[in-house]
């Protein structure tokens, strides 16, 4: 085959895979799914015909791909909204993974009759969820969850991957070692844990520190700059015995909580990584799965989706938001939400290079169950949410000509904000609410009408304002437009 070839097949793959997220988001299919679908048409079962069975390149291009992801979560993050929701999300992405992995476990042991090791080992797999994969339903569908459903997702998300990641490590090292005691696991833990958070936050303010100083003379290379950051954060981090995920996760929040020269472009630019990270990483496992492998288990596979589904996630979830504030709507919701996506996958190719999976039998498993869980759980979301009435209106983001980055010496920044259904700002005049005195209100957007804003204007509900603000203030306007939401 020649360059020109291959460069062709390369072309074509991503021009059909970035087509496919438009094919999502009008089905309601999601993405991960398709591309997927896309891998095991071209692997060895499927008209492509490509024979791929290598288990470790699939891992690296997983840990890599789960890095960037990662990393871009946290660097989207809104700390301000997840604030709120902090403690329940970090609850429900430790102990509620530990229960999750446990009761299925628990299922697997007494229903496969499998060594307790690995037994957890399988729960430990699929005990994290995917709330990009929730939130792409619910966009394709246009709905909205209520406030703090939506942070409190995302939060819960990006942190419980590398708890389920150590669970999964912690119980190959056990298989590898029999004579090892569980109590092994609590310094591992306390290891991974401890490193990845300071060095993820070390090395995050140190990027700061240093990219507003090198002074590069093209623009462009402080993408690069970063894209090389985030691999040396996880390396640096692994290396040391610490979660490297958790790692670039932290470095996200970090990084997205403060201000450095040419953030904007910089998170603009991992946004796109990230959705070039999950394309290749989905289409790469697709490949590594021989779908005539996947019949043989299917019944046992629909068991263990079912148990994760109906039993241990909702237990889980009662038991780790048992003190919150949630509803019993809310927490069924919650319940309910919990897809498996990628990491389950890429988790699963650990048994396998570790000689624990010979057969394939727990990767057609795994991969059996997220197939399972996002057709399942994902087509149902949206009715589910508006049976429980927790949805709300889904208002989109727009794409504005004005653009605005800020710079080191002030923190004023341009922010859009929507004047949410119910609120008490809706109908009434701008002069009668009190924003703070440093904003400035550049524009309101009502569905295709553009409004310059005086002090009589009347908002509506709906209303995009687009405005700047200081960083300071930017709290006081959400708290302002967000009076009289109930939950």
């Amino acid at each position: 085959m020649s360059i020109e070839q291959i460069i062709i097949i390369i072309a074509v793959f991503l021009v059909i895979s970035t087509s496919m997220s438009k094919f999502s988001d009008i089905t309601g299919v999601p993405a991960l799914l398709l591309f997927l679908s896309l891998g095991m048409l071209a692997g060895s079962d499927g008209p492509g015909g490509f024979y791929f069975d290598n288990a470790w390149l699939s891992q690296a291009m997983g840990t890599v791909a789960l890095a960037y992801i990662l990393f871009a979560g946290g660097l989207s993050t809104d700390m301000q909204s997840v604030k709120i929701v902090t403690k329940p999300a970090l609850v429900l992405s430790t102990a509620g993974v530990v229960i999750t992995a446990l009761l299925v476990g628990l299922f697997v042991r007494y229903f496969l009759n499998l060594p307790w090791l690995n037994a957890f080992l399988i729960g430990s797999i699929v005990s994290s969820t995917d709330a990009a994969a929730v939130f792409a339903i619910l966009r394709s569908k246009n709905v909205g969850l209520k406030e703090p459903l939506k942070p409190l997702l995302e939060l819960e998300s990006g942190s419980n991957d590398p708890m389920a990641i150590f669970l999964t490590i912690g119980f190959i090292t056990l298989l590898q070692n029999p004579e090892s005691s569980l109590f092994l696991l609590v310094p591992l833990f306390l290891k991974q844990m401890f490193f990845g958070l300071v060095l993820g936050y070390g090395l995050a303010k140190f990027f700061i520190w240093g990219v507003n100083r090198i002074k590069l003379f093209y623009d462009g290379l402080y993408p690069v700059l970063s894209l090389g950051w985030v691999l040396l954060i996880y390396g640096v981090t692994a290396q040391l015995g610490g979660s490297g995920f958790l790692a670039v996760y932290i470095a996200g929040l970090v990084l997205g909580k403060n201000p450095f020269i040419h953030k904007k472009s910089i998170s603009r630019f991992h946004d796109g990584i990230s959705w070039l990270m999950h394309i290749l990483m989905f289409f790469t496992l697709g490949l590594l799965v021989f779908p005539s492998q996947l019949i043989p288990i299917a019944g046992i596979g629909l068991l263990i989706s079912a148990v994760l589904i109906f039993v241990a996630r909702p237990v889980a979830v009662f038991l780790g938001l048992m003190f919150s504030k949630f509803s019993l709507r809310e927490k069924t919701l919650i319940s309910w939400v919990g897809l498996r996506g990628s990491v389950p996958i890429v988790l699963a190719t650990f048994p396998l290079l570790a000689g624990f999976d010979p057969d394939h039998f727990i990767f057609n498993l795994v991969f059996f169950i997220v197939i399972t869980s996002v057709l399942f759980q994902g087509t149902t979301i949206p009715p589910v949410a508006r049976l429980l009435k927790v949805d709300a209106p889904l208002v989109h983001k727009r794409q504005y000509s004005i653009d605005f980055d800020g710079s080191l010496q002030s923190d004023m920044k341009l922010e859009d904000f929507i004047v949410p259904y119910g609120s008490k700002a809706a109908n009434q005049p701008i002069l009668n609410l009190g924003f703070p005195k440093d904003i400035l209100i550049t524009l309101i957007i009502r569905g295709d009408e553009y409004i310059t804003p005086r002090g009589d204007t009347v908002l509506e509900e709906g209303d995009v304002l687009l405005l700047l603000a200081s960083a300071e203030s930017l709290p006081k306007v959400q708290n302002i437009l967000s009076k009289g939401i109930t939950k």
